[in-house]
């Protein structure tokens, strides 16, 4: 807990007192608007608006100049026009601010020289004062747990276990919805921009010792750092899951990466090398990076490669079978115990085979319960995977409380979901073996907003959820060979 919070980034993310410069009363304003987001998170510290002429903002007392504000600060925001950054970040320094977010563009990023003059301005004013800042040309952060969203996208989701560094403001705040579809949330976010001063290999030794991060995810453009990056990726590995999304492989997304933050990108196959080197486990899009996150955060490691497959849908169990083998798995070879055990819970249609088809649930608690437990008995299976799919809460209303009241039946039928996906989310705690499922419903179905709510990983598809299986098999095999 010591080297949390004696990390340089832990009081950018744990301030107690903030002067903000960009806020108005122009409420479109960027500024406002991030000033409006950073209130309406419940942030329980104060907040001190600077400008030179409005004298109340957001309901707020503002002050013409830092040197004004009665209290010692410890974080500075500014989204100011980039010219006049320099000399704000001057006045912070003298009046004893050691933590800035500089939100402003118009530095590195810039086509000429003139703007990386500027950023080189910042970082020798910052050094001279012995401050620390984020950006420029970032969005700001999040740490759901602290209410602290300084970025311009209100935060629904809940505090959750991933914490993320990203290059691109964009991955941190349009994932705050994503990441609600599943129940999921930072536990602390960073967006990164030019990467003046804090970047990825700072945010990866922060993220190690914070202990409600159980997974990392990287939104990368480009390593600034290799040497070091290798270095500090390498240990951190060893500690927590790192899970990256690289941009930069292709020529377009290069060029696209450079003019965004300034970023240089390198060939795919040399950010793939450096990835095996570290441990980190590669997604190839934004849906994966989290998907990977969701199960490398949530589940235990196995010891194997070997899959179970439970299904009563044949398609997306053999969808579930080729995802497998594209994602470093094999099917498991049932053992003869296994099979006779599963005999009579299944129909005489069914396959006793890998995967093990239903075709057709007559007993959901078998289906729920019994069958998955029996297949993490087998020592042949060291991951599983469940196709999850359920009547509607409604339509099981009226199979479980045929004559009897509606209202009565339609309750009846909710607690039995609710009581299965209890029971079902404690296969992987129970049995020590990762448990993944896999549906084309999403939330709005109760079966799956229960496993999910009871922390159980529900993935959109079979091959999704395989795919993040896969990874989580890869990084134990990277910590057996390395730790």
């Amino acid at each position: 807990m010591k080297d949390f919070e004696d990390n340089p980034l832990y009081k950018i993310m744990h301030p107690k007192s903030i002067a903000f410069w960009g806020a108005s009363n122009n409420s479109m304003s960027m500024g406002s608007i991030q000033l409006a987001n950073l209130l309406s998170m419940g942030f329980e510290g104060e907040v001190y608006p600077i400008h030179p002429r409005d004298k109340e903002i957001n309901g707020l007392k503002a002050y013409s100049k830092i040197s004004d504000v009665p209290k010692k600060i410890d974080l500075a925001i500014l989204i100011l026009p980039t010219g006049v950054v320099p000399g704000v970040l001057e006045e912070c320094g003298l009046s004893g601010i050691d933590r800035a977010i500089i939100v402003s563009a118009g530095f590195s990023e810039k086509e000429g020289g003139e703007g990386k003059l500027l950023q080189k301005e910042l970082v020798d004013i910052a050094k001279r004062y012995r401050m620390t800042f984020v950006g420029p040309n970032c969005i700001g952060v999040i740490n759901p747990s602290f209410k602290l969203n300084t970025t311009f996208f209100p935060y629904d989701a809940r505090p959750g276990f991933i914490g993320m560094a990203s290059e691109s403001g964009s991955f941190i705040t349009q994932m705050f919805v994503h990441l609600a579809k599943f129940n999921l949330g930072f536990s602390q976010g960073l967006s990164l921009g030019n990467e003046a001063m804090v970047d990825l290999a700072d945010c990866l030794e922060y993220l190690a010792h914070c202990p409600i991060t159980k997974v990392i995810a990287l939104y990368i453009e480009g390593i600034r750092k290799g040497r070091r990056f290798v270095e500090v990726a390498r240990r951190v590995s060893k500690i927590k899951p790192i899970v990256a999304f690289y941009v930069g492989g292709s020529e377009a997304g290069g060029r696209a990466g450079l003019s965004h933050t300034g970023a240089m990108a390198g060939p795919d196959r040399l950010y793939e090398g450096i990835f095996r080197q570290c441990g980190i486990m590669r997604a190839r899009s934004i849906e994966e990076l989290f998907d990977f996150c969701y199960v490398l955060g949530s589940q235990p490691l196995p010891k194997g490669n070997r899959l179970g497959i439970l299904t009563h849908s044949g398609g997306p169990g053999a969808a579930a079978a080729d995802s497998a083998e594209r994602s470093g798995l094999e099917l498991a070879e049932l053992t003869p115990l296994t099979a006779k055990a599963l005999a009579p819970m299944v129909p005489n249609t069914a396959s006793i085979k890998n995967p093990v088809d239903l075709t057709f649930a007559k007993n959901y608690s078998d289906y729920m319960a019994a069958l998955p437990k029996i297949l993490l008995k087998d020592e042949n299976i060291d991951l599983l995977f469940m196709y999850c799919l359920m009547p509607h809460h409604r339509v099981m209303s009226v199979i479980l409380g045929s004559g009897t009241d509606l209202i009565q039946a339609t309750q009846f039928a909710e607690e039995f979901i609710k009581n299965q996906s209890a029971v079902t989310s404690l296969l992987a705690s129970e049995s020590g073996k990762p448990v993944v499922g896999g549906s084309f419903c999403d939330r709005t179905e109760l079966f799956v907003r229960e496993l999910q709510d009871h922390g159980m990983p529900v993935l959109p598809s079979p091959e999704r959820a395989v795919s993040a299986l896969g990874a989580l098999y890869r990084y134990s095999r990277w910590l057996r060979i390395f730790s």
